[in-house]
């Protein structure tokens, strides 16, 4: 009895012997003696090799590589550095025979005779190429998904779609935008090249490109014929004529984001049933990439439009007085927050320009909304504003009727030039008290107060007139001053105390000056701690006569 193993460590019998499991192995097996002859071999192997026979040689019925092998075995010839046949394994050999991918496991019996065990591998090297190229395609995407997400600049995002398209999808890429007045954006990818262009083009001249701008499933790319493409859509530097072309919706947030042309070289093969998949794949990637960085740009637009009404004015010279304000908010990295101002300049220079400096209780955004509200309403109110009660009345009205649970305390200062001296109407609403600083270096307190609005059905308030010689001062500002806390232990109140003795050391200067010196004395004082807003509004008679010298003074809200 003659005992093989067959390769895959099952112990079989030749015939002689009387074993038959093996001849039944729906793998071909061959038995061959030394000198390369056929002893045996069943069924399987017969369909493979229909020239086989008993005693035939092995060479003449077999792939060269399996009668090479068969012979350095048997021989125990020294397999060549390069061989032809690949090893698969220890023992194993691989080959090909009639485009079948054959594994071929030798036996030895210990007599000279060879059983070789043959596995067609066909089957498993086509499902191991199309794993790895899922593998690269998954990774593809990944890395797509990073690389789009990095940027919420749309122009960006377009080009970087177009360009990993054109590096691994096709050929060339094309992504088409939305229409805007009947124009579209395109913007083209070879190799490593992108440009961008308007065209003016009927979406029907390109069969499936109206449908995907309408997000509806693309058409096959069978159906479309590369001849028939407009000029727009083959790129000036593509090398040669299309081939094939795939045409993928780019699937947004709840509208179409655009679509993906995918252009391939005539020459190469059409794009098959998983090339178009995997483009689909790719495009809900990057449409939804394209989507949310259009969301973000609309988002940033408007942001910055509602921003720019919420922001403090730039102060300057108005009626022959000079206006200077600093702004800063609770956290260094928010731009608006509770604290206001707005001067409103008067149409003649007869007329009083009055300045307004607020305090909404909160932080942030929301209290942002009310100053909104309040700097909307007061601008109202101008026609008015020759009362200060009236117009502290009308606003009260205004913000208890609104949806807002939020009070605020403000201060009003109707202010006129008259000869040389500035003649100033204040009234406090709940708020801290404007400061006058003398050509003495006095620091005095306007007798004004008031209750807040905003929290009571009434309000009272009480006015004070102050008259400001050249070179003197009145000083508004929001209690984020008084009550910043720092110092030495960081836990001490700046306090009006050292407010006043900071502002008597800015006797002489003018307004900017003033609130510069203010900010930095209050910046320094809190550091890096936490602080509420801040603002100062300084009002100053100039030391020379600045009537003839009125600058641009238009009625309403002075802006940046």
């Amino acid at each position: 009895m003659t005992v093989f193993e067959d390769g895959f460590g099952r112990s079989q019998v030749t015939p002689e012997a009387g074993g038959i499991s093996w001849l039944r192995s729906p793998h071909p097996a061959v038995v061959a003696d030394r000198e390369g002859g056929v002893v045996e071999f069943n069924t399987a192997a017969a369909d493979l090799f229909p020239e086989m026979g008993v005693g035939s040689w092995l060479d003449e019925v077999v792939p060269g590589w399996l009668a090479d092998a068969h012979q350095r075995l048997s021989r125990r010839v020294p397999a060549p550095s390069v061989p032809a046949p690949a090893r698969a394994g220890r023992l194993a050999l691989r080959g090909s025979h009639e485009g079948r991918l054959l594994r071929a496991h030798p036996t030895e019996s210990g007599q000279g005779d060879v059983a070789w065990w043959l596995v067609d591998d066909s089957d498993l090297n086509a499902a191991e190429d199309a794993l790895r190229t899922e593998r690269e395609r998954t990774a593809l995407l990944a890395e797509a998904s990073t690389q789009l997400l990095a940027s919420l600049n749309p122009d960006r995002c377009l080009e970087k779609t177009a360009l990993l398209a054109a590096a691994h999808l096709g050929d060339a890429a094309l992504v088409v935008s939305p229409p805007v007045r009947n124009r579209y954006g395109v913007v083209t990818a070879v190799g490593d090249r992108w440009d961008r262009s308007q065209v003016t083009m009927d979406p029907t001249s390109v069969p499936g490109l109206a449908e995907a701008l309408q997000g509806f499933p693309p058409v096959p790319a069978r159906w479309i014929d590369p001849a028939e493409l407009p000029d727009w859509a083959v790129p000036e530097d593509f090398e040669g004529t299309p081939g094939a072309v795939a045409i993928t919706p780019l699937p947004g947030h709840g509208v179409p984001a655009g679509v993906l042309i995918l252009l391939r070289r005539g020459g190469r093969r059409a794009f098959d049933s998983s090339e178009e998949l995997f483009a689909r794949l790719f495009a809900a990637r990057a449409g939804a990439a394209l989507s949310a960085a259009r969301l973000y740009a609309e988002q940033a637009r408007i942001t910055r439009a509602l921003i720019a009404e919420l922001l403090p004015p730039r102060l300057r010279h108005v009626q022959g007085v000079d206006f200077a304000g600093g702004y800063r908010t609770s956290q260094d990295t928010e731009r608006i927050g509770g604290d206001f101002y707005d001067v409103h300049a008067g149409n003649t220079a007869d007329e009083e320009t009055l300045a307004v400096l607020g305090d909404v209780c909160g932080k942030g955004l929301d209290a942002a909304v009310l100053t909104g509200r309040i700097r909307s309403t007061v601008q109202a109110l101008l026609p008015l504003a020759g009362d200060h009660q009236d117009v502290l009345k009308l606003l009260n009205g205004a913000l208890l009727t609104s949806r807002h649970t939020r009070f605020a305390t403000l201060v009003l200062a109707s202010v006129r030039r008259s000869g040389g001296q500035v003649r100033l109407r204040l009234t406090s609403a709940g708020h801290p008290r404007p400061l006058i600083l003398r050509t003495t270096g006095e620091v005095e307190e306007a007798d004004t107060s008031g209750t807040l609005v905003g929290a009571l059905p009434e309000v009272t308030s009480r006015s004070a007139t102050v008259h400001l010689s050249p070179g003197e001062t009145c000083l508004l500002y929001t209690d984020g001053i008084t009550e910043a806390r720092g110092g030495p232990l960081g836990s001490s109140m700046f306090g009006e105390d050292r407010l006043q003795a900071t502002l008597a050391e800015c006797v002489g200067l003018p307004a900017e000056a003033v609130v510069e010196r203010l900010q930095m004395i209050t910046g320094d004082w809190v550091g890096r701690g936490p602080h509420d807003d801040m603002a100062v509004v300084v009002i100053t008679a100039p030391h020379t006569n600045h009537l003839s010298a009125v600058n641009g003074h238009t009625r309403g809200r002075y802006t940046a």
